[in-house]
């Protein structure tokens, strides 16, 4: 007999915006932006007190501005992003068995076969009160038989809360969410199944699989399973990051040739100073390029590895 899962899912809340509070409290209860410059930059994170404007991650900078003019617009401190995610992260190694880090903020667990020996809702609790208390930041969880119930779980936590689904109640607690709270549900298959009459999960728990494969493809059955709370996603162990990256956004628009080139220069000698102090080779060089009106295009070249030192 299969041992029951036991999979939480942790996400650091508005962390750029949290690390940035941490060190300027005057920012605390405040609408804050991290992102590029209005003309031409685009929201990173954002306070809980933007977001009732209706700023998100992801908007140009300057329509988010235009929603919550108020708003203190920060263009972030990158470094000290990281090191805030490094601590989180040895604490959670530290913790427990197994994790994957799947961003700069955020984790999922696998507890499953530890409910021998412990209480694994209460680790989870301690856990999270451990890194609030070492790093001074908020931090939610959810925890579930599968990782798309607990990354649903910890969004309905939120902010700086926690919640369990016990074993059997997975379908009970998605079915009055809205569709569009389904982890990787793209906007134009949510508006098509709005027109379906198919608003609430519960709708899609109750919709005919084979309908839903039919209008939907191989969509279809991905999304009635994540609706059943059925996923069978294994949790892939943490491991060292696989890419490294820099970027530069101008305040006005460039078109001198000479003078990009200046910068891509500059730009790469930042890279491969990173890749020199951590001891790393590349094999892939990409660029991406965001125009004025956010058109973005991307050029990667693979890159011949250098022979190993026979000496």
């Amino acid at each position: 007999m299969q041992a029951k899962r036991h999979i939480v899912h942790i996400d650091l809340d508005s962390f750029f915006v949290s690390v940035e509070r941490k060190f300027h409290p005057e920012l605390i209860g405040k609408a804050v932006i991290i992102g590029g410059s209005a003309e031409r930059g685009v929201v990173a994170s954002c306070s809980y007190e933007a977001r009732k404007y209706g700023v998100h991650s992801a908007m140009p900078t300057g329509q988010a501005l235009k929603l919550c003019p108020h708003a203190i617009v920060i263009h972030g401190s990158h470094g000290l992003y990281s090191e805030a995610s490094r601590e989180v992260t040895e604490i959670i190694h530290n913790a427990v068995p197994l994790y994957q880090k799947t961003s700069v903020d955020e984790f999922y667990i696998d507890y499953t076969g530890m409910d021998r020996f412990h209480n694994c809702y209460q680790h989870a609790t301690e856990l999270r009160q451990k890194i609030i208390k070492d790093t001074g930041l908020p931090i939610s969880f959810g925890m579930s038989s599968c990782k798309t119930v607990s990354k649903m779980a910890t969004n309905q936590a939120k902010p700086n809360g926690q919640l369990l689904i016990p074993h059997g109640m997975e379908k009970t607690f998605l079915a009055p969410l809205n569709i569009n709270k389904i982890p990787g549900l793209g906007e134009s298959t949510s508006q098509k199944l709005y027109m379906y009459g198919i608003e609430k999960i519960g709708d899609l728990q109750k919709a005919d699989l084979r309908f839903l494969e039919a209008v939907f493809g191989k969509m279809g059955r991905y999304i009635w399973e994540k609706a059943n709370g059925i996923d069978d996603g294994e949790i892939v162990p943490h491991s060292d990051r696989k890419s490294i990256s820099t970027e530069h956004t101008f305040d006005s628009n460039i078109a001198d040739k000479g003078f990009i080139e200046t910068i891509l220069v500059s730009m790469t000698e930042e890279l491969a100073s990173k890749l020199r102090k951590e001891n790393k080779v590349a094999s892939c060089l990409a660029i991406k390029v965001r125009y004025a009106n956010f058109e973005t295009h991307t050029q990667q070249k693979k890159l011949p590895l250098p022979l190993p030192n026979i000496y």
